[in-house]
């Protein structure tokens, strides 16, 4: 499956659009991992534990977009936009959204 930003695909023609695909996840940050990275933020340095959850919830949210677009008769995504949000009572939890149109190209 091909997934892109562009809003269309070079050398390739598109012949079907099919519609907006998303997804989407959300994962809780627990306790420990709060603690360390505010540790993290005084000291200065990376929060290794929260990179974790990110990269782990935006590969969960490039699946689903991928799986939803497939459904759909697609081989491809365009026009993909990204989202990362905090959410949840203090900030919690941490959100990617990903959206994108779904498209049938030939070569």
């Amino acid at each position: 499956m091909l997934v892109t930003t562009t809003n269309s695909l070079d050398g390739k023609r598109i012949e079907q659009y099919y519609g907006v695909v998303v997804g989407e996840a959300i994962m809780g940050a627990n306790i420990l991992k709060d603690i360390f990275a505010s540790i993290r933020d005084i000291v200065g340095g990376r929060s290794g534990s929260y990179e974790q959850e990110l990269t782990k919830a935006r590969k969960i949210a490039f699946m689903e977009l991928t799986e939803e677009a497939r459904l759909m008769g697609a081989n491809a995504v365009i026009a993909v936009d990204i989202d990362y949000e905090v959410i949840g009572q203090n900030g919690s939890m941490l959100m990617v959204s990903i959206c994108g149109t779904a498209v049938k190209y030939v070569d």
